[in-house]
């Protein structure tokens, strides 16, 4: 009977069994500073599991060994909410298991006058 039950409740609709508050032990904030398109590559191996290291992080790590994935981009592969992988980026921040870096931002262009200065010397040619 108690099978059956579950049955209903534990299918693919649910969702996780294991909430994402769980996932973090309660936390929901972490000291790194990480936006949606923060790369993440780990450093190297998943280690083994041990305290403190959780399925999850063994996860990370596992999917950002080929090339740096966007932190937006890890949390659809884990299927988890944003806060939920930026608080298991900072513990694997901590642990050096990870570097994450900010893409590089465009260039900084010069201000008008030097376009409008190129523009006058073109037209006296």
């Amino acid at each position: 009977m108690t099978a059956e039950r579950d049955a209903l409740w534990v299918d693919d609709d649910a969702g996780p069994v294991v909430r994402p508050y769980a996932v973090t032990r309660g936390r929901a904030k972490t000291s790194a500073n990480l936006n949606l398109i923060s790369l993440v590559r780990a450093t190297g191996a998943p280690p083994p599991l041990t305290v403190g290291i959780a399925p999850e992080h063994i996860s990370i790590i596992g999917l950002c060994q080929q090339r740096p994935l966007a932190m937006a981009e890890v949390a659809a592969h884990l299927e988890l909410p944003l806060g939920t992988v930026r608080v298991l980026l900072g513990d694997l921040l901590e642990q050096r298991l990870v570097q994450v870096t900010e893409p590089t931002s465009h260039a900084i262009l010069p201000d008008d006058t030097l376009f409008e200065a190129l523009i006058n010397g073109l037209r006296e040619l």
